[in-house]
């Protein structure tokens, strides 16, 4: 028999030098790349929109972009910084990160992060009562839209250059071609 895979705690992420980041996933290790430039103005133009929205019409929800800390499932042993979570339950939230489930994660593929996030991490937001989830493709200039909140749970599949709506929030809807174009300008 061979020896047993090491398992990670969310103590081992705390443990990191200055500067690096890790993600856990049931124990397993994933370390984080740097983002690109192109990476982190999706973010923000993105979060900014929900940010928006959010006011606009007045709901308690909060956008916290990344590295802020979820805490997803009730062990030590996954810690995920999703690009984007929205929280409308504020129970959940303390300063250290979201402890369970945001109701809307965002996440922008990078290479270093296209299987996890389109596969473990698509698996691990829907078991643990994520109501929606989004993927951002930049090299593939498509984005997924995932509704875990109904019965039966849907996914839809956008171009960049399409109107992209939210199922959590009707009215607001996003067209990633405008923010990529502003990032060109």
């Amino acid at each position: 028999m061979g020896a047993a895979a090491v398992k990670h705690t969310v103590e081992d992420i705390w443990a990191l030098p200055e500067g690096e980041r890790a993600e856990l996933i049931d124990g397993m290790w994933y370390d984080m790349a740097s983002p690109s430039g192109r990476h982190q103005w999706i973010v923000m133009e993105v979060a900014a929109e929900f940010r928006d929205y959010i006011r606009k019409k007045g709901e308690k929800c909060k956008v916290f972009p990344a590295p802020f800390a979820v805490y997803l499932n009730d062990d030590n042993r996954t810690y995920l910084e999703p690009d984007i979570s929205v929280l409308c339950d504020m129970s959940k939230y303390t300063e250290d990160g979201i402890y369970g489930a945001p109701d809307l994660v965002v996440e922008v593929v990078s290479p270093s992060s296209r299987k996890k996030d389109y596969g473990l991490k698509q698996f691990k937001y829907q078991n643990a009562g994520v109501k929606e989830y989004w993927i951002i493709d930049p090299e593939e200039e498509t984005l997924n839209v995932y509704w875990f909140a109904g019965e039966p749970a849907f996914a839809d599949e956008y171009a960049f250059d399409e109107k992209v709506p939210s199922h959590l929030y009707p009215g607001l809807e996003l067209c990633l071609k405008d923010i990529m174009d502003a990032l060109q300008a």
